[in-house]
């Protein structure tokens, strides 16, 4: 054989060789899929200069990942555009639909890990929802972002870089649902959008479980409360949510909202009180006529950091009402809505607040 002619069988076959090499780690790589509900990180501006002004909502899902090449080193990735909605306009609707599609992804020998992108004015009640109702070890991220992808120092792009990084991270599993931003991850259950303008906008008041840095997860903390594996309630078995709504405390606050939302026939009210979850005097009897009408009271507060104490500012025990815990309102709402899945008792009710 000529020395061309071996040369080229050489090249032929090292091409094979590589061909072959890229199709294995290709495969080797973990399953991953993005489930796209709307949102900032699916937003467009007029501008780049825009960053707080712009349409949220805007670029499917298959656009996001074809913009972030680089997620194919990390992922074997594909996307599903479950809805195209700004969160401020999610349903309960939305809620059981999205969770119904991750657990039976969940369920998939072929899916390792699941990130769901999400606008961030209510991620917060979507990924606690998911984190009490889903049954898998495996890492759910929900993930959005601050400033939309048109915009200068967009952080959607690192964001849903590091969210498919712990998704497809072994582990990350096993620990709740998680959200990353600003290169953070927390845990469903106690993080909460703290500011509307700057990147840092999601915290906890008991700090983040870890970061990733250069697509590496660092771990400094677990979550203690039950979630997806240890949860009672699964979202297979839940076709409906029961009516809960939250009425807000605040100086000459009057009991309209109260009486209206009882005689609407909603199953619980969460108030959202000063201080340690304080109530107005003249609230007071209101929302004991509510709870003896059959009506459950949960009393939380708007404070954003710390937690409401059974039995101090109000008599709980007495009026036979529910304390949040450490919930704010809008994760109270969430929990209530879920565990009158299952009870109406009240003492069950608050096990649960202390548990989840």
């Amino acid at each position: 054989m000529h020395f061309a002619s071996r040369l080229r069988a050489f090249a032929s076959a090292a091409a094979l060789i590589t061909a072959s090499a890229i199709a294995h780690a290709q495969a080797a790589l973990p399953n991953v899929v993005i489930l796209a509900t709307g949102g900032t990180i699916a937003g467009a501006g007029a501008s780049a200069a825009n960053s707080a002004t712009y349409s949220a909502a805007k670029v499917p899902v298959d656009k996001l990942i074809a913009g972030l090449p680089e997620l194919s080193k990390v992922a074997s990735v594909r996307g599903e555009q479950v809805f195209q909605v700004a969160s401020e306009s999610l349903t309960n609707e939305n809620l059981l639909t999205l969770a119904k599609r991750v657990s039976a992804l969940s369920k998939q020998a072929d899916v390792d890990g699941i990130v769901i992108t999400h606008g961030t004015d209510t991620l917060e009640e979507t990924a606690y929802f998911l984190t009490l109702t889903v049954h898998t070890p495996k890492p759910i991220i929900v993930v959005g972002s601050m400033r939309p992808s048109t915009a200068i120092s967009a952080d959607g792009a690192l964001n849903l870089y590091d969210a498919v990084n712990v998704a497809a991270s072994k582990d990350a599993a096993g620990r709740g649902v998680l959200v990353t931003m600003n290169d953070e991850i927390q845990t469903a259950r106690d993080v909460s959008k703290t500011v509307n303008i700057k990147t840092e906008a999601f915290k906890s008041q008991w700090g983040p479980l870890g970061m990733i840095v250069e697509g590496r997860n660092y771990w400094f903390r677990a979550p203690v409360k039950r979630h997806t594996m240890q949860s009672e309630f699964d979202i297979d078995s839940i076709t409906a949510l029961p009516a809960v709504e939250i009425v807000y405390g605040y100086q000459s606050v009057p009991s309209t909202a109260i009486d209206a939302f009882a005689k609407s026939g909603v199953k619980a009210i969460v108030h959202a009180g000063t201080g340690n979850g304080s109530v107005a005097d003249r609230i007071v009897p209101v929302l004991q006529k509510v709870r003896s009408g059959g009506t459950l009271v949960v009393r939380s507060s708007r404070v954003p950091d710390g937690f409401v104490i059974r039995n101090a500012e109000q008599p709980d025990d007495k009026y036979d009402w529910v304390v949040a815990h450490d919930l704010r309102p809008q994760k109270a709402r969430i929990l209530t809505m879920v565990a009158l899945t299952k009870t109406n008792d009240t003492k069950e009710l608050q096990r649960i607040f202390w548990e989840y």
